[in-house]
């Protein structure tokens, strides 16, 4: 089991500028003098306006950027600098850190927003909050990029579903479903770099990294037959898996927004199984699925642009 190890012994965690907005002249994000101002925000990576910047020194660049209170423990890599209002941190790593592994940190602290609310706040808990000692070596080949600013965007637009014209789709018709194969639970080792993807509904299906070779893909939905059955993830980097977990390798252009309209569909049919009633590889090719259709055919356009209209999207 790996060591955790407390946040504020990888980062320098401090109080950050402390601005009220309402006191400050709003800009259009093109203006010469232009700067970002973070608030406690869950959502646009933090950012709620753009500011002309006058004297205040901002928060410096290349930071992780915490509310304290509010969405408590909404965390946010901030490539560029930033002015900020009440309840907001930065922290600055101690040592040197990749984008990749300051976004990876940026998780790691919201995966504990679960702990908190409006009436605990993290103020004086947040440096003491526990994270791996480092980032897995596999990040590094994921190709993060910095989360996009939607703020002035037209996909903000209110996209509506209207499911009752949505059409069935057996999933052998979309996808080559395969069982998982790869590592066992036991080559599980906290040196490995190949994601291992398990029947747990917890962390994207992973339960470890092995260091075998991985046995299936990138860029492909994973959905557990057994243990929490209906569980459906994206994979967005290659993995080995337990035969408890079938892949379903997509038959048409699959890209991270398309997957995440789809795999929650897929979850809405978990009430069907249980432990006493499988998903099993047979079962799954007959299952249907519900999609938006446009001339007899999945919409996946629209499915794309209904997820790039949600307030998270940005962070995809």
């Amino acid at each position: 089991m790996m060591q955790l190890v407390k946040i504020s012994s990888l980062f320098h965690v401090k109080y950050g500028v402390n601005l009220e907005l309402v006191h400050l002249e709003k800009c259009n994000k093109d203006h010469d003098n232009a700067i970002r101002f973070v608030s406690r925000t869950e959502y646009n990576n933090g950012i709620s306006a753009y500011v002309i910047k006058e004297q205040w020194k901002p928060n410096p660049q290349h930071t992780i950027s915490v509310a304290g209170g509010g969405s408590v423990l909404s965390s946010f890599y901030q490539e560029k600098e930033y002015l900020s209002g009440r309840d907001i941190y930065y922290l600055t790593p101690i040592n040197e850190m990749s984008v990749d592994e300051m976004i990876y940190y940026a998780m790691c602290l919201k995966a504990n927003k679960y702990k908190y609310n409006y009436g605990r706040q993290a103020n004086k808990t947040l440096k003491d909050i526990l994270v791996p000692p480092f980032a897995p070596k596999f990040i590094s080949t994921l190709k993060i990029e910095v989360p996009v600013d939607f703020s002035n965007s037209a996909n903000k637009a209110n996209m509506q579903l209207n499911m009752e014209s949505w059409q069935p789709f057996k999933y052998s018709k979309l996808f080559k479903i395969v069982r998982g194969r790869g590592a066992r639970i036991i080559d599980i080792d906290k040196n490995g770099s190949t994601p291992f993807v398990t029947a747990t509904d917890q962390n994207n299906g992973w339960s470890g990294f092995v260091n075998n070779k991985a046995a299936h893909n990138s860029n492909v939905i994973t959905v557990t037959r057994n243990g929490s059955v209906g569980e459906a993830f994206y994979q967005p980097t290659p993995f080995a898996s337990t035969e408890d977990v079938h892949v379903f390798n997509p038959l048409f252009d699959l890209n991270p927004f398309i997957a995440l309209f789809i795999l929650t569909v897929i979850k809405k049919e978990k009430y069907r199984f249980n432990y006493g009633r499988k998903w099993g590889l047979d079962r799954m090719n007959i299952s249907t699925v519900l999609l938006p259709v446009k001339n007899g055919e999945p919409d996946f356009d629209f499915m794309e642009k209904y997820i790039k209209s949600l307030p998270y999207s940005g962070s995809i």
